[in-house]
This record gives C-alpha cells, sequence and structure tokens, in this order.
C-alpha cells in the first residue's frame, strides 16, 4: 500500500496576459522543502516516459473534482521539474484561477504522488527522494518549496490593443515584486503540516 503525498512550491508571476497558457518549476531538484524532502534528478524520468504530460491531471488545490485545463509539456530540466499548461477559459473556475494568477495573487504549483523510492539521512532526517509516480500538478495557494514557481503566464492581446507605455509596465514591475515578497513571507511562517502539506493512504 502506498501513501498518496503533496508537495508545493510558490514563487511569483513574471508577467501575465491572456490565453490562458502558463509555465514554472513544480519541482525543485536538491532544495531541501519545509517537510525535510529533497527530490532527487531523475526522480520523475520513468513515470514521464509511461505517463507523459497527457496522463497527468491539472488540478486547482488538489481537487479532483476541479480541473483546470491540461499539461501540454512536462519534463525534467537541470533545475527541475518544468512544467508548461493550458487553462480551459471555457471554464469558469479556470477564469477566476486566470485572474488571481494575472494579479500575482496565486502563484504556487503543488505535485501529488507516490514515493516508489526514497532513503532518509540517519544524520540530517532528510529524506531523498529518487524514483516519484507523478499522478497530478496543481495551481495552488500555500508552499512548500518556496523556491519554484510559476514563472509565466502568457497571453494573446488582441490585434487592435497598443502596448502598455513604460509607466504602466514599471508599475505592474512594482506590484509584482511586492506580490513575491509578501508571498514568501507568509510561506515561511505558515506551519508546515497543517497549512502546507497533506497525506492520505490509497489502496
Amino acid at each position: 500500500m502506498m501513501e498518496r503525498e503533496v508537495k508545493f512550491a510558490s514563487g511569483a508571476l513574471a508577467h501575465v496576459q491572456a490565453d490562458g497558457t502558463f509555465e514554472g518549476h513544480a519541482s525543485l531538484f536538491g532544495v531541501v522543502d519545509l517537510g525535510r524532502d529533497l527530490v532527487l534528478p531523475g526522480a520523475f524520468k520513468a513515470c514521464l516516459a509511461r505517463r507523459g504530460a497527457q496522463g497527468i491531471k491539472l488540478l486547482w488545490q488538489h481537487d479532483p473534482k476541479v480541473p483546470l485545463g491540461i499539461w501540454e509539456d512536462i519534463a525534467e530540466d537541470s533545475r527541475g521539474l518544468r512544467v508548461r499548461g493550458r487553462l480551459d477559459l471555457k471554464v469558469a473556475k479556470a477564469r477566476e484561477v486566470h485572474a488571481l494568477m494575472k494579479s500575482g495573487a496565486v502563484d504556487g504549483l503543488s505535485i501529488g504522488f507516490c514515493t516508489e523510492l526514497s532513503r532518509r539521512d540517519a544524520g540530517t532526517g532528510i529524506r531523498r527522494l529518487e524514483k516519484l509516480d507523478l499522478w497530478e500538478v496543481s495551481i495552488v495557494t500555500f508552499p512548500m518549496l518556496p523556491g519554484a514557481r510559476v514563472s509565466s503566464v502568457k497571453a494573446v492581446q488582441a490585434a487592435h490593443s497598443k502596448p502598455p507605455p513604460p509607466a504602466q509596465l514599471l508599475a505592474r514591475s512594482i506590484r509584482a515584486a511586492a506580490a513575491r515578497l509578501r508571498n514568501s513571507t507568509s510561506s515561511q511562517s505558515a506551519p508546515p503540516q497543517s497549512a502546507n502539506r497533506y497525506e492520505r493512504t490509497t489502496s
């Protein structure tokens, strides 16, 4: 019997537009998270080869009743698990989440997985995750791994629209930086067990 686990990652949006496409890192290699876990390079390799991006669900807050769209690409890179997804903006909840991502209110990603192979360091207590069976990647509010994040939300401007003036772009950058700072502060103070992680047993 394997335990289904989730692991969160947070950050901020680099820029936001409107077609519902976004990308970022859902997990970082070699970084100890708030749950004292460290994911090793290659941990997702077998699962991705078997399942592909199409076999991984894109959910809201790990709720299987609230799919938001599809993952178009999921792959390991030198940094971690890189994901590119597309929200289905015909769905009301996806439109709500997209608005929250655009405003910087939500920018966390979280993986839902079963651990197939791991080892715990007796001296440090750190669990090294060597092989994971990835089930879903969710957009979430509260993070466990502060360094991983949604890095961009892409959009298409209307053909007749004009690019925003430099002053407006600067204001957006300042607001985004302030949002990142607030999110980082809140994530460091959040209780890791009650707010940032849950586990459930599956047969």
